[in-house]
């Protein structure tokens, strides 16, 4: 790197250390603690694009990606199929051809009463939850349609552009690029600058690899160490512990994968108030997660993010609400980690690369 940007981006870099400090917490500060959303994205947003804006004045890489937006407009249909499903099921519901159509789902519920318990059921659950909100539409003779709002449509956009940030961040961490500006660039792309960085296909090479997330039962027919040692029983392999680094012998084949989670997030544990990672299936997730544990109960069950085991729980007993919680002496920001690698296995397709191109420094005034 040239001596003059070497200083150049040493300056910049001690300028912004209490504006990235802020950036930081606010990012880390729950959204409770803000009057509303709408003015915590603003101030972020703000906050980004000042440091982005500081950031490119030095020159560097400019990689832009778009979101898949029409596939991920494809898995909110499916999921929404997947949970009218399951909340026909629970509540005991008659009905007859359950269908995706016309960027909707549709079915016929014969019953008056029971078309109501439906609609109060999916109402109850989009209680507060943009992203849930649904048109109802009566087609008559007990023909009901079911349609994402146009604001749940873009609250789910909004979601899936968060998550990729959020992924992008982490893998310019984990490959050791410390300094970069990761930000919205319009309703459904991510701008990404990395000051000093001339070559920009260097940096896009981090993100072509996508976060593989499967839930996997664990070998038992012989003690790992032996597994280790000598050969493997067929379709198992040995992994290592994401923190503790022990080794575990778990099947090679998933009984659930990324594309099974439509939500995870970082919390606390009731009994012990220790940092977990929450998750949540859609509904072909839901049913395959009740048959896997109804079928293993007493052996354990582990969890793998890019062939790292998060957590390998016993199965205590059948498992049929569609969610769970992974612990493992994690910290917070751990917590969040595995949070968002759960939430980036699970993304509806892959970011399309928009723009390449290096930014030469800006001229001193």
């Amino acid at each position: 790197m040239p001596l003059l940007l070497r200083d150049r981006m040493t300056r910049l870099i001690a300028a912004l250390a209490m504006t990235s400090a802020i950036m930081a917490a606010a990012i880390a500060m729950p959204r409770a603690a803000f009057a509303a959303d709408s003015q915590f994205d603003k101030m972020r947003a703000r906050i980004a694009a000042f440091v982005g804006d500081k950031m490119e004045k030095l020159g560097g890489s400019r990689i832009v990606y778009k979101v898949d937006s029409d596939g991920l407009r494809e898995s909110v249909i499916t999921d929404l199929r997947d949970d009218v499903y399951k909340t026909l099921r629970e509540g005991k519901i008659a009905f007859s051809g359950l269908a995706i159509r016309d960027g909707g789902v549709e079915l016929k519920i014969a019953d008056a009463k029971g078309r109501e318990q439906l609609a109060r059921r999916l109402a109850s659950a989009a209680e507060g939850l943009p992203s849930h909100s649904l048109t109802v539409a009566d087609g008559g003779d007990g023909l009901v349609g079911l349609t994402p709002t146009d604001a749940a449509s873009a609250a789910r956009l909004r979601d899936l552009v968060e998550d990729c940030i959020a992924m992008i961040e982490q893998r310019l961490k984990d490959s050791g690029v410390k300094l970069a500006s990761v930000q919205p660039d319009g309703k459904d792309r991510i701008r990404i600058f990395v000051p000093g960085e001339l070559e920009p296909e260097r940096v896009a090479a981090i993100f072509a690899r996508k976060v593989k997330v499967s839930f996997r039962l664990v070998d038992l027919s012989m003690p790992v160490e032996q597994a280790q040692s000598g050969t493997p029983p067929p379709g198992s392999e040995v992994l290592f512990g994401f923190k503790d680094k022990r080794p575990y012998l778990v099947a090679r084949d998933s009984a659930l994968d990324g594309n099974d989670v439509s939500y995870a997030g970082p919390g606390f544990a009731s009994a012990t108030n220790e940092p977990i990672a929450s998750f949540r299936f859609n509904g072909r997730g839901t049913r395959r997660f009740a048959h896997v544990t109804e079928e293993n109960i007493g052996k354990p069950f582990a969890i793998v993010l890019d062939d790292k085991v998060i957590s390998a729980p016993v199965i205590r007993e059948p498992i049929t609400g569609g969610s769970g919680q992974i612990s493992g002496n994690f910290s917070l920001e751990e917590a969040n980690s595995v949070a968002m690698l759960l939430r980036a296995g699970a993304l509806p397709g892959h970011l399309a690369l928009v723009e390449q191109q290096i930014v030469q420094p800006a001229a001193k005034p």
